[in-house]
């Protein structure tokens, strides 16, 4: 909802004229992207709070420095078997899925 005093634009607004609303083509490709981006945002939290490098947690998961780097920037699409690799067995944790139909 635009507020015309003061020219504020909620975020939904916002998304909304740029991507399109919900069941778009534009708008699935920019949730698809944005889902993909957290991911790497949570494995690099996670990481960091663990007090691992990089090189550290690719040694644990069995992978390599670049590709932690790769998926923590968004630059790698990830197989759903090294990521759950990469949480288990690098950051000891579990990988939970929720599917919305």
């Amino acid at each position: 909802m635009k507020n015309e005093k003061t020219k504020l634009t909620s975020w939904n607004d916002h998304i909304n004229d740029k991507y399109g609303v919900n069941g778009t083509e534009s708008r699935e490709k920019y949730e698809q992207s944005f889902e993909s981006f957290k991911i790497g945002v949570l494995i690099q939290e996670a990481r960091k709070r663990k007090n691992l490098t990089q090189e550290e947690l690719a040694l644990r998961a069995g992978t390599t420095k670049n590709y932690i780097s790769r998926i923590e920037n968004d630059a790698s699409d990830i197989r759903l078997s090294t990521l759950m690799r990469i949480i288990r067995e690098g950051l000891g944790g579990h990988l939970t899925l929720n599917l919305e139909v």
